[in-house]
Formats: structure tokens, C-alpha cells, sequence
């Protein structure tokens, strides 16, 4: 696959992928069949960012990316065959992925992998980018609950205005690779406060700007989550949450049907809404992928009223 050599870090990605999985060739093509200079650009600054996180190890992650590849795969089948995701419980989702380390760490690598090889993450990360983090146009406050490998948080604390970051989540492990990662993609450090907090029973702080991105179809009660998080945004504040549709995965829980269904339980936890975008999977379009039930990433903009 060739790509404009000018693209440093898409072109070691896409050849240490191919690499260990050529079978995904005819994938990638179609992936980034299409995608305008500005798209590339922002693929190409993801996956140097991958690049530093993974390090001497990227051939693991993109074999991990392989792995995971296969693992959705068979959820997707139990999918269309029964109409709902495998696992209902925070319970069987701990038992079965969270509390198995060797599975959480493949999962996690090739989970970062996706941010550039699926069309509909990439697109999210660009939202975030201009849309919500380019809405501040003067000091902001910001916090991300369930921050992952740091990239967003990341591009948070590189935009002129930010000028407080935290991370929240309620692993004490999660914290600690968030941390490793924002080190290794060269993150200010000194910026960024990560705390092991729980959302239903967080201090009493509020900030500018409230990130909860891939996390409510993790949960049981996702809205309880929302209505927790209307809490800790400041009047005028905005709030940017990200969840997939029809996205099923060996630890997704809650099922959103259609685009409308995220957007609606973010209205109802209090915010309005500001900006949408509907991202369909890779080679989709938002058409077809509503017609036939397929993956559409649903990011939302939504603001606290003053």
C-alpha cells in the first residue's frame, strides 16, 4: 500500500501492519480510499503518536490489532444472529475481559490501533480536534473521565487555552498506562492530573470542558453516567461525549440502535445540544449503515445551560 512519504507515521504504521497481517491489505486500501489531504494529515499525526506509545514494540500492537481483529469479528456474528450484544452485566464484563490482564493488554493495543484503521475513530478524533476543542476560544478547564491511552487528553493540553487538564477513572492500572502514554507522545505532564475518582461519587468541582468518550456502552444504567457528569460541568460549560451504534465488542453492554438514541439521552442528562457528527464504519456510508444496522460512531456536543 502506498501512501505520500511525506506521512511519516501512517506509512511506518500501515507497513509494520501489513507486515504481520497482510490479509488486512485490502482493507486499509478501501480505508483510506478517498480521504482529502487534511484527513490524511490527521491519520498520519494519530499514528505518530501511536508510534511513540507503542515504541519498540509496535509489531506487538499491530499483531494485537490482528487478534482483536478476529475477536470483534465473532461478535459480530453473535450480533446479527441474536439482535443484541453477548454480555449484559458489568459483572460477566469484569469476569470475562477486566479482570484478565493478558486479555485487557492486547484489547487495550489494538483498541489504540483502531484510532487510525477505522475511518469512524479517526473521524471522531477530528470533531474533538476542531469542533470541540476549537469552541474555546478563550482559558478553559478540562477533564476526561476514562482517558485511555491519553490521546485526547493529549491534544487537549496542546491547544493554546487549556490551561488545566484532568484525568479521571476508577482504576488505579488504567491511571498509571494513561500516564506512561501521555509521556510518551511528549504531553505536559505538569498540566495534567490524573486521579483514581468514581463519577457517581466525585468531588464537588466543576470544569469548562468534560470529556466522556467510549464509555457509556460500557455501562448498564449510561444515563445515570450522563446525568452525573451534567454535575461536574460548569454552567455555560460544554461537554463532549462520544458512543457507538450497533458496535458490538467482547465488553460492550448497553445497545444504541441509532444515532438519535445517544443524542437524546445526552439531551435528557440536561445539556443541550450544540453539534453532532455521525460517523459510519469503514467503507459504509451513514445510509447504508443505518439500512443495514452497522457501526456509526455518534459524537456529541452538548452544552450546560447558563
Amino acid at each position: 500500500m502506498i501512501v505520500d512519504s511525506g506521512l511519516a507515521g501512517l506509512s511506518t504504521l500501515i507497513d509494520t501492519q501489513l507486515r504481520v497481517f497482510p490479509a488486512h491489505a485490502a482493507y486499509l486500501e478501501k480505508r483510506f480510499a478517498g480521504d482529502s489531504a487534511e484527513e490524511m494529515a490527521l491519520a498520519d499525526d494519530i499514528a505518530a503518536r501511536i508510534c511513540q506509545i507503542a515504541g519498540d514494540d509496535l509489531e506487538t500492537y499491530c499483531r494485537d490489532y490482528a487478534w482483536l481483529s478476529e475477536i470483534v469479528l465473532e461478535e459480530e456474528l453473535f450480533f446479527r444472529r441474536n439482535g443484541r450484544y453477548r454480555l449484559t452485566t458489568f459483572q460477566e464484563a469484569y469476569d470475562q475481559v477486566y479482570s484478565q490482564r493478558e486479555y485487557m493488554s492486547r484489547y487495550m493495543n489494538g483498541l489504540l490501533m483502531s484510532q487510525v484503521w477505522w475511518r469512524n475513530h479517526t473521524a471522531v478524533m477530528g470533531f474533538y480536534r476542531d469542533a470541540f476543542l476549537g469552541g474555546f476560544k478563550r482559558d478553559f478547564s478540562h477533564l476526561e473521565v476514562g482517558p485511555g491511552h491519553g490521546l485526547l487528553l493529549g491534544m487537549a493540553t496542546r491547544t493554546p487555552h487549556c490551561v488545566k487538564a484532568e484525568g479521571w477513572d476508577i482504576s488505579e492500572a488504567s491511571l498509571a498506562n494513561t500516564q506512561d502514554s501521555l509521556r510518551q507522545i511528549g504531553a505536559d505532564i505538569s498540566r495534567i492530573d490524573l486521579k483514581r475518582v468514581d463519577i457517581f461519587d466525585a468531588p464537588d468541582v466543576a470544569f469548562d470542558a468534560v470529556v466522556f468518550s467510549e464509555v457509556l456502552e460500557h455501562l448498564e444504567q449510561p444515563l445515570e453516567a450522563v446525568r452525573a457528569l451534567y454535575q461536574r460541568v460548569r454552567p455555560g460549560g460544554r461537554i463532549f461525549i462520544n458512543a457507538p451504534v450497533n458496535s458490538p465488542a467482547p465488553d460492550h453492554l448497553y445497545l444504541f440502535s441509532n444515532p438519535e438514541q445517544v443524542v437524546d439521552m445526552v439531551q435528557e442528562g440536561g445539556f443541550e445540544i450544540e453539534q453532532t457528527l455521525f460517523a459510519p464504519c469503514t467503507g459504509a456510508t451513514l445510509d447504508r449503515a443505518r439500512r443495514l444496522g452497522l457501526t456509526i460512531s455518534v459524537a456529541v456536543i452538548g452544552t450546560k445551560p447558563e
